[in-house]
Order: structure tokens, then sequence, then C-alpha cells
């Protein structure tokens, strides 16, 4: 990963720390070493190394929120592919969406849930154990930060956990998960301005609200709100379409009954656009695939008196196609994940309509326009 260093495994999930933690790394343990300081000051390098401690920790509490996301998602069979901390947080990386609104709610409510636990737990630690000194700072900070993290992770605007249940219950009301991506990453970008003109405002020394940690913050909500919104815009628009709609107009598709001349004449002499072809039987089901070189072996004398069918090669029993019903977004997936330039198009029958390919879907998506997503 670009700009990222791997720290490890948990639950078989790789986890990794890029390198603007390091930042906060750092600031973490001169602050809080400072602040050590003050209370031992005769401890030498003993602050630092505390307040190198409370950052590991802070580390710790960031992982421990996304781990919360993480093994929510894999309890639902949801691929965890990574977690990444960087200067604003942690990212959990999902392999894919929940399946319904309350699956989203819950993967999306598990890691302030576990932030507020370490908070109860750390402030009951700080209230009824006896503690040094030297630690009972480290483990009040501690508490603070997962409490901080867990309110300010659920205000309801993505990219933060709260928008992601924002999304889930609007979801729910609309039965639309683009719509409420859409209404989550509105709230986002809100929060965003709010952030970068109260920022701005303390920078300036006009207010008293904000740091130019809430600046950073803000143009980092905005810029990820936007690209949701955006995101949920196209899926919404790929939703209004189905795999039939980007069929490729006179797309390969030959008869089992012709003879090899009629394929060689009117498919494959003269044009260069096919080199392989899908063959249909009379009901037009898709029984086969025959390309130009198969043509080769065969004599010219014969190809007269030799039919397609007894040269095309038979479908292999795990072959990739999609329904014509499917939607455009997840035949798009399907071609993405599978790496795929081209898929046939077969109708519930097993009719085959055609290839769908990436160019089709774009020339679809330039042409047509489905219904707007409000």
């Amino acid at each position: 990963m670009n700009g990222n260093i791997r720290a490890g495994s948990l639950f078989g999930i790789p986890f990794y720390v890029n390198f603007s933690w390091f930042l906060v790394l750092g600031l973490v343990t001169w602050e809080f070493g400072q602040d050590l300081a003050q209370i031992l000051p005769m401890a030498g390098l003993l602050p630092w190394v505390l307040g190198l401690m409370a950052a590991l920790l802070l580390f710790a509490s960031v992982l421990a929120h996304e781990l919360g996301h993480s093994l929510v998602a894999l309890r639902q069979g949801i691929e965890v592919k990574s977690i990444t901390l960087f200067i604003f947080g942690g990212l959990a990386m999902l392999g894919q969406e929940s399946k319904t609104p309350w699956q989203s709610f819950s993967v999306a409510i598990a890691g302030p849930v576990v932030s507020l636990i370490l908070f109860g737990l750390l402030s009951a630690v700080g209230i009824y154990v006896p503690l040094p000194d030297a630690i009972a700072p480290i483990v009040g900070l501690l508490a603070q930060i997962n409490l901080v993290l867990a309110l300010f992770n659920l205000l309801p605007g993505l990219p933060l956990d709260g928008g992601n249940v924002l999304k889930s219950l609007v979801w729910k009301v609309t039965g639309n998960p683009n719509k409420g991506i859409l209404a989550a990453s509105r709230v986002g970008q809100f929060l965003g301005v709010v952030a970068v003109i109260l920022g701005g405002l303390s920078i300036l020394g006009i207010s008293s609200y904000g740091s130019v940690w809430t600046l950073l913050i803000g143009f980092f909500l905005l810029q990820n709100a936007g690209v949701s919104a955006q995101t949920a815009i196209a899926q919404d628009k790929l939703d209004g379409f189905t795999a039939e709609d980007a069929v490729i107009p006179n797309s390969p598709l030959v008869s089992e009954s012709l003879n090899l001349r009629e394929f060689a004449n009117n498919y494959v002499i003269g044009q260069t656009r096919w080199q392989k072809f899908l063959v249909t039987n009379e009901a037009g089901q898709w029984v086969g695939t025959i390309s130009a070189d198969d043509l080769k072996p065969i004599a010219t004398s014969d190809w007269t008196v030799t039919r397609v069918s007894e040269v095309a090669k038979s479908l292999e029993a795990d072959v990739d196609s999609v329904r014509a019903d499917l939607s455009l977004l997840e035949a798009i997936k399907l071609l993405e994940s599978k790496q795929l330039k081209q898929l046939p198009v077969v109708r519930e029958d097993g009719a085959v309509l055609g290839l769908l390919e990436r160019a089709s879907i774009l020339k679809l998506l330039q042409t047509k326009k489905p219904a707007a997503l409000t």
C-alpha cells in the first residue's frame, strides 16, 4: 500500500500505519511528555517514555475502534481487507457493503460502542483503582480520548460512523441505499463547511473556537463526503438500468445451424470487430462458442457441408454470464471482480441477448438517463 507500513495482523486482518500517523505519534508524545515533566520534574527521560506509551495506547484505542467495525463485518460474512491508521483516525477496508440496513447499522455503530466501552472501563479504573502519579494521567487521557473518538465519530455525516448510521436509517425508510449515502454525504459536507469556517476564523484570531486541526478535519470531511455523494449518484444511475439495456448492438451471435461457409461470409470475412462468437440454438439459447481460428483446421472445400454446431466448443459448467434483469451496477461489479472485458447477457429462459462490455455501458449512460436520485 502506498504510504503505509504493515504493522501486524489481528484476527487474520492485516493492519497498516500511514506515514501521517507518525505526526500524531510525535505530537502526542511531545505534548504529554511536557505535561508529565511538570508533574515529575526530576524523572529524567521518564516523562517522555510515558508520553510515548500514551501515544501507543492511543494507537491501540483507534485500532480497537476499527476492530469493532471489522469483527461485526466478519460475522456478516464480509471480507475485511485491511485496517489502516492515519492522521485523522482509522479506516477498515471492507470487501463489500452490508446487504441490509440493519447489518449496515450494526457495522457502523460497533466502532463507537467499543470506544464508549473503553471509556467506561478506563474511567472506572481511574476512579476505583489506586494508580501511581505517573500512570493516573495516562489512564485519564485515554478515557477522554476514547470518549471524544466515540462522540466525534457519531456525528451524522459521511465518512464518519454516524454518517453510516444515518445512511442505514434513510436506507431503511426509503428502501434505497444510495439515497442513504447521498443524505449522509450532504450532512458530511455541511459539517465540513462548518469545520472549515471555524478553523479559519480561529487561525485569523476572530474566534476562540476551533484550531488548525478543525480546519484540516473540515477539508477531510468535505473531500470524502463529496466523493461519497458522487458515488451514490453514479450508483443510483446504474441501478436504474439493467444488463439488457447495455447489450452491444449487433453482438456476435451465430446460429448453430449455419454452415461454415455462411458463417465465414456473413461474420468473419471483411470484419475485424469480433474474433469470437456466441453460438445459439433454434430457441436462441447459448450453447457454445466459435472463433475465426476454429475454421483454419478445416479444408475450405468442406465448409459448405460442415455446420457451426460441429465445430463450436461446448459451454463449460461455470461459464460467466449475467441475467438480463440484473441491475447494471451489479453487472459492473462482476466485470470488475473477475477482471472480465465482456459478459454474455442471458434471459431467464436461457436465450442469449448479446454481450455487455464497459464501452457499451459508457455509451448507454451518455445517451440515456434513468430517474434522478432525489
